[in-house]
């Protein structure tokens, strides 16, 4: 082998030496309300970022292809809408791997709570650069959530807006679910045990959230975050399903816990308890039933995200971040 000469740098000597790049699976939801973007544009974008897409086995779900990849990637990029993020919540605990979310869904209100770009491109764009952020996950029965469980009226929403309905109205098709749903909506009982104390109610909806935001512009608590190590959990004690409707301003910015009629606190682990099994919804998936146990799952999970010190307005944040990479945002 020729050695360098002892007075002349060795090829290369002098200047950084490139680091290999970064192997990514790219797992997209094909049937994600995705709008018009490329993911042939998407991976020419992560490639000039130093990181190279991996397609998953052809057929595989999210959680069969990180299966099948995690011993042969740095990270995991998703393509989907929060139904496709909670389906594979497991699967990413499980693997240890940190996610990036490219948001292709109808509501992407984990990307929103997030502070993410909305349009897919300029999600490709951020990620990398961006770092690595501990979040924590909801629990529920066995079941992880990234934003919002729910008992009631959002469970019986979740029941009624379809798939095709969401790809074909995008946030619109909530508002045309929740006005039949509003129409047949009852009262029920629940008895909630928190922090020693155990109270029963009457509601029409009780949600334990993790993260910011819901429901497709809902926010769960004002000041709540995705890693604060705490649920955010409220319940609607109202007396007419009208009440509902002089709330919602107040449900959009999170501060419906100052009303009289809403019981709210934060808490770490929570049961609740009904006299028939009801459904639960988390990230809009019916996943399980009552009776419910919930705890917080502290820093369980990283996702490439801004720092929590750039959240504050997350969805103010997101369209920042779409307007300064020259983006239009992603209907959501």
């Amino acid at each position: 082998m020729r050695r360098p000469h002892p007075h002349r740098p060795a090829p290369g000597a002098g200047r950084p030496m490139s680091a290999p790049p970064r192997r990514a699976l790219l797992s997209c939801n094909p049937k994600a309300r995705s709008g018009d973007f490329s993911l042939d544009e998407v991976r020419a974008i992560l490639r000039a970022g130093g990181i190279e897409p991996v397609d998953p086995p052809e057929g595989a779900d999210p959680c069969a292809a990180i299966r099948a990849r995690a011993k042969d990637v740095d990270l995991v990029i998703l393509g989907g809408g929060d139904g496709t993020m909670n389906a594979a919540a497991e699967t990413l605990v499980e693997s240890g791997l940190p996610l990036a979310i490219l948001p292709l869904g109808t509501a992407n209100d984990l990307a929103r709570s997030l502070g993410l770009p909305l349009d897919p491109l300029a999600a490709a764009r951020f990620i990398p650069t961006a770092q690595p952020q501990a979040v924590d996950l909801g629990w529920v029965n066995g079941h992880y959530y990234f934003n919002v469980a729910s008992i009631g009226f959002s469970a019986e929403l979740a029941g009624e807006l379809t798939s095709e309905a969401k790809k074909r109205w995008g946030v619109f098709g909530y508002a045309v679910a929740a006005v039949r749903v509003l129409r047949r909506v009852r009262p029920f009982g629940v008895t909630i045990e928190h922090d020693g104390k155990v109270e029963k109610v009457t509601t029409i909806q009780v949600s334990v959230g993790n993260g910011r935001h819901y429901g497709g512009g809902m926010t769960v608590e004002e000041g709540a975050a995705v890693d604060d190590g705490k649920l955010d959990f409220y319940s609607l004690e109202i007396a007419h399903w009208w009440r509902l409707l002089a709330l919602l301003p107040a449900l959009r910015r999170g501060t419906h816990g100052k009303a009289a009629d809403v019981r709210a606190f934060k808490t770490q682990e929570i049961r609740l308890t009904t006299r028939k099994p009801r459904p639960v919804n988390t990230d809009g998936e019916l996943t399980t039933h009552t009776p419910a146990h919930f705890k917080v799952m502290p820093k369980i999970l990283t996702i490439y995200a801004p720092p929590p010190s750039e959240r504050a307005g997350a969805s103010d944040l997101a369209q920042l971040g779409n307007r300064l990479l020259g983006t239009s945002p992603q209907r959501s």
